[in-house]
């Protein structure tokens, strides 16, 4: 039977798909089953961080499932405590925990922030302010954190204790903070799914200066900017700020589930023994493959970070029918004349995959994309945000 059918008569129907069967890839190519091949600029939404078939990725993946596909938490494995070493010592944080996705990762933070807030100012000190646009997961709790109406409408009632505040408005920043018994600021310093727009920088200080005086914890969010998606190793790096904890998932593990919650010296220890946990998170597969991620994100992969994403920008900004080019590093949105969707449709039609955020065309590709094929999909995009 065709995968279309399959897929449409047992899988839930609760994505949009392309009517596009991915067979196989390497690099920033992805071939479909009509044998047609697409240069990739997505990546699984930020996962696949040196593109398919990462050779380095699969040796050591395979390494491990030959020793081992997994253990519990109540043994110790190598692959999680290196991959927590390496971490730590790349961010001056002090701990991780694991787990499987970003929304996972999410929610560790924000329970770890209300056990600290509780135990250092009383039980009552559980608001969370986010953001406006911000995205946070698909947990009940983490659609609750997310600062976005479309998303509150069907699941009620939602987790309570979430205060929006407007994105980069300093002064209702500082009025929520005094008005109510806050745990903690959550933001993504690049919000994606609100449209790839970075915070501002003054904002970022005000949230800072905000958080030191009422000692409220902060959460940086860097499930899809992190992992040296923006140019540095995580999003909160270009704003020289340090949070309390942090949060990621999606590149960190190259195309495997794997979350992570990275903690500070002030909130290292909050979660005991029988606190939080997670039957795959640390799994040793998961980790020996965002081990292998991690290790080679460095400065010379970040200098090609920002050089592509340079190109990107002096390519696209101010060409026919593209009006602005937000983002940082290789997480960019692309605000076009013409209907983002239909820009899409006319990329995937010659041989491109990016994808869309709110109204924006989203380009995500892989940290290493060989430039011939980034200068190709930039002049396809260019022509395909033509107007008519």
């Amino acid at each position: 039977m065709d995968i279309k059918i399959l897929d449409s008569t047992y899988v839930a129907d609760t994505y949009a798909r392309f009517p596009v069967e991915i067979v196989s890839g390497k690099g920033s190519i992805v071939k479909d089953s009509h044998g047609k091949e697409y240069i990739d600029l997505s990546t699984g939404i930020a996962v696949n961080t040196f593109g398919l078939c990462d050779d380095k990725w699969i040796k050591v993946v395979n390494e491990q499932i030959n020793l081992f596909q997994h253990t519990s938490n109540l043994y110790y494995s190598a692959p999680c405590a290196k991959l927590a070493q390496l971490m730590c010592e790349k961010t001056g944080m002090k701990k991780v925990f694991f787990s499987n996705s970003g929304a996972e990762a999410n929610e560790c933070a924000i329970k770890t922030a209300r056990k600290y807030a509780a135990e250092k100012h009383g039980a009552e000190y559980y608001n969370i302010i986010t953001l406006t646009g911000s995205f946070h997961g698909r947990t009940i709790t983490t659609l609750a954190a997310t600062g976005q109406d479309v998303f509150h409408k069907t699941f009620t009632p939602l987790t309570e204790g979430f205060i929006y505040c407007e994105t980069n408005n300093s002064v209702m920043l500082e009025k929520l903070a005094v008005e109510n018994k806050v745990a903690a600021i959550m933001f993504e310093p690049l919000q994606g799914e609100g449209g790839v727009n970075p915070l501002d920088k003054d904002f970022v200080e005000t949230v800072v200066k905000i958080a030191k005086e009422k000692d409220i914890l902060l959460i940086a969010d860097e499930v899809q900017c992190g992992n040296g998606r923006t140019g540095k190793l995580y999003g909160y790096m270009n704003f020289g700020i340090t949070p309390d904890i942090v949060s990621t998932a999606k590149g960190l593990g190259g195309g495997l589930p794997i979350g992570a919650t990275m903690f500070n010296e002030k909130t290292c220890n909050v979660l005991g023994r029988g606190d939080h946990g997670s039957t795959f998170g640390g799994n040793p597969i998961a980790c020996a493959g965002a081990l292998s991620i991690f290790e080679r994100l460095d400065n010379e992969l970040l200098e090609g970070v920002k050089e592509r994403s340079d190109y990107i920008k002096s390519s696209l900004e101010g060409a026919p029918g593209i009006k602005s080019v937000t983002g940082l590093g290789l997480m960019l949105g692309i605000e076009t004349e013409r209907d983002a969707s239909e820009v899409i449709a006319k990329c995937m039609e010659n041989g491109v995959m990016p994808i869309k955020a709110k109204r924006k065309v989203r380009l995500l590709p892989a940290l290493n994309i060989p430039m011939d094929q980034l200068r190709t999909a930039i002049e396809v995009i260019k022509e395909a945000a033509k107007p008519e």
